[in-house]
Parts: C-alpha cells; sequence; structure tokens
C-alpha cells in the first residue's frame, strides 16, 4: 500500500533481506512445513547459566531502574579491562557508551560523526545494514568491492585511491559478516595509517578458530569500535553491547544516548559484569567454541560437495559465504525457490552488496544435525536442476 506521509528517509532503507528469508520461512513452519534455518546469524545455544543466575538476582534486588546514561561504571571499567588485558590497548572508561545492543551504538556514532554529504567506505560485500545506518544520517556509503580469491579482504591500496575529500571513514568487520574471514594485521595497520577515521565492528571478536583476531585500538586511537554480548555470549535477546570512542566525540555521544536511549537496561549491565569475568562463563565459551569451530569444519565440506564454491576458507564468525554462481544470476529468487522447494533457509548473497550477487550465506549456528539434513536436502534440490 502506497503511503505519501512516510519521510524520504524512512522509504529509502533498504528491507533486511535475511529477515525476509526467516519471516517467510516461519510462515511455513505455522503452515506444517519442516525448515531448517541456516540463514540467520544467532546462536542457538543458551545464555551461559552463570549469566541468567546473575540477572535474575539482580531483577530480585530491584536493579530495574536508569543507570548513567554511559553506563555504569564498573561495566565500563570492566570492558576496559577487557581489552588491556586481550588486545594490550589502553583505554577509559569515559571512553566507553554502553548500549540496548550494538545496532543504537552504529546509529550514535553515525549521528555524532557524519554531516549531509560524508561518505563512509564500505566492503561489498558487507553486512547489509551499514549502509542504511549511514544513510539515515545523511551519510553516503562508498562501496568498495572486495574479492572472494583473498578472503574479501580491503586492498589498502585500491582504498587510497578511492578516497576523496568527502570521505569521513572506513568500516572494517573482522571477522566479518557475512564471509567469515578475518581482516590481517597488516592491512589493519596499512589502513590505520590512511588517517581515516575507522569504525571497527568487533561483534565476533571471541569466535574465532583459526589464527587471532585484532582490535582496531592496536593500531590507531582514530577510531569508534562496536561490540556487544548478542553473539559471543549467545546474548542476542538481551540487546546489549558497547561503543568505544575518542574522548573528544564523547559530550556529544552521551547527549544523544540521554535523548534517544537513556540507558541501556540495569539487570543486563550487572549480568554483563558476570560474562566478562566468570570463570564458569569462559568455560561455557570455551565448549560452545569447539562445537562451532565443528560445525564449520562439516559445513564448509558440504558446501563444496554440494557443488558450491569457496575460495578461502573462513575462520571466524558463523558464516559460510558461498559461490553459487553456476546455478543463479538472481541470488533473492534462488534462496526463495530452495526455501519453497527444500525447506531450507539460506541468506541471498545480493543482501550483502552487488558483489555479493551469486553467492549464499550459511549460517552454522544450528545443530549439527540440523546442519547435515538441511545440507542433503540442498544438495538434493541442487541436483534436481
Amino acid at each position: 500500500m502506497q503511503n505519501d506521509n512516510l519521510s524520504r528517509k524512512a522509504k529509502a532503507l533498504k528491507p533486511f533481506m535475511a529477515m525476509d528469508i526467516l519471516e517467510r520461512a516461519q510462515q511455513l513452519e505455522r503452515d506444517g512445513r519442516s525448515i531448517i534455518h541456516l540463514s540467520i546469524g544467532e546462536p542457538d545455544f543458551p545464555t551461559p547459566k552463570a549469566i541468567t543466575t546473575c540477572a535474575i538476582q539482580a531483577l530480585h534486588d530491584d536493579k530495574t531502574h536508569y543507570t548513567h546514561s554511559l553506563g555504569t561504571y564498573e561495566l565500563r571499567q570492566t570492558i576496559a579491562d577487557h581489552y588491556r588485558k586481550r588486545y594490550r590497548v589502553k583505554i577509559s572508561p569515559e571512553q566507553i557508551l554502553v548500549t540496548s545492543g550494538t545496532s543504537p551504538a552504529l546509529m550514535l556514532a553515525c549521528a555524532a560523526l557524519l554531516n549531509p554529504g560524508d561518505k563512509v567506505i564500505v566492503s561489498d560485500p558487507g553486512y547489509a545494514c551499514y549502509s542504511n545506518f549511514i544513510s539515515y544520517c545523511d551519510g553516503i556509503p562508498q562501496p568498495i568491492q572486495v574479492d572472494e580469491e583473498n578472503g574479501f579482504q580491503y586492498e589498502p591500496r585500491v582504498i587510497r585511491e578511492r578516497i576523496t575529500p568527502q570521505t569521513k571513514a572506513i568500516m572494517i568487520n573482522s571477522p566479518a559478516n557475512p564471509t567469515g574471514n578475518l581482516l590481517e594485521k597488516e592491512r589493519m595497520a596499512e589502513l590505520a595509517g590512511l588517517g581515516i577515521t575507522l569504525l571497527s565492528d568487533e561483534i565476533y571478536h571471541g569466535l574465532v578458530y583459526e589464527g587471532s583476531e585484532h582490535s582496531i585500538l592496536e593500531f590507531t586511537d582514530n577510531a569508534f569500535v562496536f561490540n556487544g554480548f548478542s553473539k559471543l555470549y549467545a546474548m542476542t535477546g538481551w540487546r546489549l553491547g558497547y561503543l568505544i570512542a575518542p574522548p573528544r566525540y564523547m559530550r556529544v555521544l552521551q547527549t544523544l544516548q540521554q535523548s534517544f536511549m537513556i540507558s541501556a537496561s540495569h539487570f543486563g549491565q550487572i549480568a554483563a559484569l558476570t560474562a566478562l569475568t566468570s570463570d564458569e562463563v569462559a568455560k561455557d565459551l570455551k565448549r560452545m567454541r569447539e562445537i562451532y569451530d565443528e560445525r564449520r569444519r562439516f559445513t564448509l565440506k558440504r558446501v563444496r560437495e554440494i557443488g558450491l564454491g569457496v575460495a578461502v576458507e573462513p575462520t571466524g564468525a558463523f558464516y559460510i559465504f558461498a559461490n553459487a554462481k553456476k546455478f543463479t544470476t538472481d541470488s533473492y529468487n534462488f534462496a526463495f525457490e530452495i526455501l519453497e522447494k527444500a525447506g531450507v533457509g539460506v541468506t541471498p548473497g545480493i543482501d550483502f552488496g552487488e558483489s555479493g550477487e551469486g553467492f549464499l550465506r550459511f549460517s552454522y549456528a544450528n545443530s549439527l544435525e540440523n546442519i547435515a539434513e538441511g545440507m542433503n536436502r540442498l544438495e538434493q534440490f541442487l541436483h534436481n536442476l
């Protein structure tokens, strides 16, 4: 239905195709169909018990009120300690803003940083919603194609050539969605040396199975870092993230938070302290990583066996971005055809940029049994083609 009262900004936003697939899959399930979900990047594990126990106790203790708009000092100090221990970088609690999920952190950073016409370099393919955040805050996404042959990594030389006076920032994501690949340390250092503000999405840190992830703060202070508890700690529904920013931006970020979000949940922040400090949680995370890695290796093997291509093996997050160009040049409709005919939900590559066309993203955040069944169904579907 046409609605002429919508704002231009709202009408310009692109739908998140992964959610289109999920919502259709849920409708099919309500109709009695068996659907294997390999489309959505959400851990299938429960939140570690020590975290939920802490949250329940916090509710009993009436920790249900507004906190400081930046977040509780205890949590911000613990996040600072975590980055010091993990990455050997020194940040202050006053540089940290705790948010109701990592997406609001991205929105606040774009609102603080961008003026109309400012450009932000984003990878193509890259996370589907980055461009929406940038555009909604009056910026212009500046896509840079990254190639599967080198693991979908930025080429700093290419970025240097594409920088203009309007380029305000460069968006990086490692481990990456949708590819699962890590950005090499040397490339991160080169990007930091370009002198452009870096926006670093580090939400998949901790979910690495070969090699090691690096924070952009190891290479520059001129960066905004986005992280949170959704992916590593299986806390997607808790809506708890954080932003680390240069000190000169903190007052305006705080003002934006006060105006639009007020603060993140009190009991959630208390539970997040347990997430970062509990030995019991650390053991749970180790177990989850081992299971993810087993699924990764199995899914990668099966994806290749059924005729899809993966040039560089992904080593982080829980995604495999597979080349399906010998089967389709329309990944959106192909993904819906797979869903309707095979009962398997996968995400179309076009969701992640024009260079993602012809690819399919698989999430292995599902049980090994379900992944195996999904791959068997997909193999039969492709055979029938």
